[in-house]
């Protein structure tokens, strides 16, 4: 029986980055992973992938409506799906194999197959029994569906199945108008499917600012995205190669029905812990499924950790990564920490958008003074340049102290921009500690420090 300081049963952006902290921290350390390669959802069929179609679909819109006003003329390019498709898995091999490579550099043993916990300091991997003095549970999570929804990963997917499509539909339906949709439905739009996208709530993107919101949905519009808004899905009719969906409008209670070739079903994830053993552990789960974990990602049973997808709070790569450090460093004695208030999230549509801490509702909600700075791309020059001026940048700061609140930004490169404000905000800055930051011009960065002179007396260039 080999015998670990830490098993990390999951292999995903919490489960190996928690590894190899293990590891530089100097404690012996396994993953356990049951798929043919490491990364989990994120980098085998989750944010890697839709990446790489995400930035190849791009290009092609590029070619097919700026190039032409930059003098580039030619025949636009057609698309070759197999290929993109090829490249799209390239991509994931090559970061797979990194993180395999990551392993093998720091001592990590990766023990294959799926993992189970047969009692506490023991992790069960097929026929052997592995004995670790700490155990981190990074299950992740999976796709969720809908009553009358049956997924077949072919008429009826997830975005699982929306990566690897056989052929570009001519016309399918998004069911949930969060970021997987709107990103694969945005995918889909360039490549010249009729994409529609029904949501149960009156807005896209919920949670995110309301004006965010608003603007984001004006600019999909624009792009070919329809919406139908406030509308209950009632079920989804499926041949092998149409399908039928049904849903109720909120509003008056009346039926209608949409056809597809193909429905992608992006109604949210749920953990994953299936398999784990955990019920006859005793370990305490949440009403929604989550493992229920303490202030240092401790569950009730001693020595058995949780991280990412599999607790409470945003289902983000990032996030995960952020407790597996900090698990790992707590696991060595060390204080890790996460602020939760400075967590970026991000959508990669063209324009891109980024969000951190507060929205103007929660202020509100909150009884909280606090002033809005905003600034337009339309007045940046590198944005007007690159055929990328839609959008804002919008910073909100408390009214007596200015300390930056939170920040959202609708525009080219938005989620590189936001780590600006994460940093500041991480340091406690104000806004007028952004604004008299020089920033080099022509950036799109600009564009964050305009706004954060609109927290003061005003931006130079609007």
């Amino acid at each position: 029986m080999s015998s670990y300081d830490v098993i990390i049963i999951g292999s995903g952006p919490g489960g190996y980055v928690c590894a190899i902290r293990c590891a530089q921290l100097g404690l012996k350390t396994a993953c356990v992973e049951g798929r043919e390669t490491l990364g989990g959802t994120c980098l085998n069929v989750g944010c890697i992938p839709s990446k790489a179609l995400l930035h190849a679909s791009h290009q092609l819109h590029e070619a097919e409506h700026n190039f032409a006003k930059m003098g580039l003329k030619g025949k636009s390019p057609s698309v070759d799906w197999k290929q993109m498709l090829t490249y799209k898995n390239e991509t994931i091999e090559a970061n797979t194999k990194g993180i395999e490579f990551l392993f093998k550099k720091n001592k990590i043993d990766w023990l294959k197959g799926w993992g189970s916990i047969p009692e506490a300091g023991k992790v069960k991997v097929g026929d052997e029994v592995h004995e670790a003095k700490n155990i981190v549970i990074a299950t992740g999570s999976e796709a969720a569906s809908l009553p009358g929804v049956e997924i077949d990963e072919k008429v009826v997917v997830t975005s699982t199945g929306a990566l690897e499509l056989p052929k570009i539909p001519k016309k399918m339906v998004v069911i949930g108008a969060g970021v997987i949709g709107l990103e694969l439905g945005s995918v889909y739009t360039r490549l010249g499917t009729e994409v529609h996208v029904i949501e149960y709530l009156d807005a896209i993107t919920p949670g995110m600012d309301a004006e965010v919101q608003r603007t984001f949905q004006k600019l999909l519009t624009k792009q070919g995205i329809s919406f139908t808004l406030g509308a209950a899905v009632q079920g989804v009719e499926a041949t092998k190669t149409k399908a039928k969906v049904t849903y109720k409008l909120r509003k008056d209670d009346s039926e209608h029905t949409i056809d597809a070739d193909v429905v992608l079903v992006s109604t949210g994830r749920k953990p994953y812990t299936d398999g784990l053993g955990l019920d006859a552990l005793g370990v305490a789960m949440t009403d929604r499924g989550q493992v229920k974990v303490g202030d240092h990602w401790q569950t009730n049973v001693n020595g058995i950790y949780a991280i990412g997808d599999a607790i409470e709070g945003p289902m983000l790569a990032h996030k995960a990564e952020d407790e597996g450090m900090a698990v790992a460093e707590t696991i060595a004695g060390q204080r890790g920490h996460v602020n939760y208030g400075v967590i970026p999230g991000v959508i990669y549509t063209h324009p891109e958008v980024a969000n951190v801490g507060m929205t103007e509702e929660q202020l509100k909600e909150a009884g909280r003074a606090y002033k809005a700075g905003k600034f337009s791309f339309m007045g940046n020059a590198r944005a007007k340049a690159n055929f990328a001026a839609d959008g804002f940048v919008k910073i909100l700061v408390d009214k007596e102290t200015d300390r930056i609140l939170g920040a959202h930004v609708v525009g080219p490169m938005a989620g590189d921009l936001i780590h600006e404000i994460c940093v500041a905000m991480e340091f406690g800055a104000a806004a007028e500690d952004l604004a008299r930051t020089c920033h080099a011009h022509p950036t799109y960065s600009e564009a964050v420090r305009e706004a954060a002179l609109a927290c003061g007396d005003g931006p130079i260039h609007s």
